[in-house]
């Protein structure tokens, strides 16, 4: 039988375990929500009947490099966002098994007149507790996601890199040591010091501005043809988002075909690491 004592000192430590495990540990439940709705249609004729997620590289496909990086930096619940052929999303899902982590899907229909604010808002009910946004078409190596986890505690990260000059499609970002000002494809190159790589964190506070900020822009006429990454240029006006900078790691976007070419480049180095 444990005295009074015991039983204190136990439940310090059990607070102290718990503080820890959620301010500097990795989570444990920590819940990814990738993107994956799209056709990809700048990548036709190659999804003409097959989504961008599910084109090969390097022997895997894009979505399956993506939760497997995201699994071995400590994410344990995915929520899969799929439209455009669905069902072979879907398919191909039940094929990836990891001890003790789930897979789910959410489908939206809306997939082809909306962009991908439209598939935040279907995904609204799973932004309850501690969770990621994953672009569908960004490929990471798997440090990119553990700097993410473990970047200082902040209610939105986003997560960053820099480079020499940015082009159109760049999402670019002005940020004033770690904190953004201003996202856009749009904004002036001689504000832009950083571009956003499609993979961002939220906590606490975090989730449920996002949440509101998302349903809110949806009830507009203008908010079918949003990226949901202006939400976050919205919030950052009146609150603290952080940026993560992974600087020097690998990571890629697939937007056109000649991005598959460097993505096969990319992964062959990756399975070299492994």
């Amino acid at each position: 039988m444990l005295d009074r004592g015991r039983l204190t000192s136990y439940g310090i430590l059990i607070m102290l375990c718990r503080y820890f495990h959620r301010h500097i540990g990795k989570p444990l439940h920590m819940k990814a929500i990738i993107l994956s709705a799209g056709q990809g249609s700048r990548l036709l004729p190659l999804t003409e009947k097959k989504p961008k997620c599910l084109l090969p590289i390097g022997g895997k496909t894009l979505l399956e490099w993506q939760i497997d990086h995201l699994v071995q930096a400590g994410v344990k619940n995915f929520v899969i966002v799929v439209g455009f052929f669905a069902e072979e999303v879907e398919a191909q899902l039940k094929k990836i098994q990891y001890p003790g982590v789930q897979i789910r899907t959410l489908f939206n229909p809306f997939y082809k007149v909306a962009d991908n604010l439209g598939s935040c808002w279907l995904a609204r009910s799973e932004m309850t507790e501690d969770f990621m946004i994953v672009n569908g078409d960004t490929l990471f190596e798997i440090e990119v996601a553990r700097r993410l986890l473990n970047n200082p505690k902040s209610d939105i990260t986003v997560t960053v890199d820099t480079k020499d000059s940015y082009d159109a499609d760049d999402m670019k970002v002005k940020r004033q040591g770690s904190r953004l000002l201003e996202i856009g494809k749009t904004l002036p190159l001689d504000q832009v010091n950083a571009e956003s790589i499609g993979m961002l964190l939220f906590r606490g506070q975090g989730g449920v501005d996002f949440s509101s900020q998302v349903d809110q822009s949806m009830r507009s006429q203008e908010g079918l043809k949003w990226w949901y990454l202006r939400i976050i240029g919205l919030i950052a006006q009146r609150k603290t988002v952080e940026t993560c900078l992974i600087h020097g790691l690998q990571w890629g976007e697939v937007d056109f075909p000649a991005d598959l070419t460097k993505a096969e480049i990319l992964v062959k180095n990756w399975g070299r690491k492994k």
